[in-house]
């Protein structure tokens, strides 16, 4: 049996640090583009982590060494670190409770059109489900089992460190926010300039 791999990372102070010149590594947030647009890092690329997934030859290409993965919390920026090490990327690392730790910490972050986060919308959403199925089970025999499958659902969710609902919900128009394309993250990495 192989045990999972565990991705390097760094804490936020190792990053803030890392960060003090212009010869720090290069951040990338993984998260969608209107999670991006709603709070960043100053100077970071967004590739959200479909995209990575499915151009990392060609971003391999345009990439430094040494390269920080950001998402929300850690787990999308693991997933986006596998697919760059598979794509041949030494030195990657993923920031430690992602851009809610850089948040807490006080460290500086761009603000943007706010929105719920995704972790939040699921909650509303599954709540929502289990909510109106459990109370029309009532009246309904059998309705109740939808709860139960949303239920279960949450918990593969957290087992496998994934999210299917997250993933629905994350192409919503709401969620999408501005198109990120493969074209201009390359060119903006070829310049070495970061999104606002």
């Amino acid at each position: 049996m192989t045990t999972p791999h565990a991705p390097a990372t760094l804490d936020v102070a190792a990053l803030r640090e890392l960060s003090a010149d212009d010869a720090g590594p290069r951040l990338l947030d993984v998260r969608t583009p209107a999670e991006f647009e709603t709070a960043h890092i100053p100077g970071s690329y967004n590739v959200p982590l479909d995209t990575l997934r499915e151009h990392r030859a060609e971003l391999r290409r345009h990439l430094d060494e040494d390269v920080v993965l950001i998402c929300r919390s850690g787990a999308r920026a693991g997933q986006a670190e596998r697919a760059l090490a598979e794509a041949g990327l030494p030195n990657l690392r993923v920031l430690q409770g992602g851009i809610v730790a850089w948040e807490a910490a006080g460290a500086p972050v761009r603000r943007g059109r706010q929105r719920w986060e995704l972790e939040r919308q699921v909650r509303l959403v599954a709540g929502s489900i289990v909510l109106v199925t459990g109370l029309a089970g009532l009246a309904v025999p059998g309705l109740h089992l939808i709860g139960t499958a949303v239920g279960a659902g949450l918990t593969f969710a957290a087992l496998s460190n994934t999210c299917a609902m997250g993933m629905l919900l994350s192409k919503l128009p709401y969620n999408r926010g501005p198109r990120a394309r493969v074209e201009d993250i390359v060119a903006a990495l070829g310049d070495g300039a970061s999104r606002p």
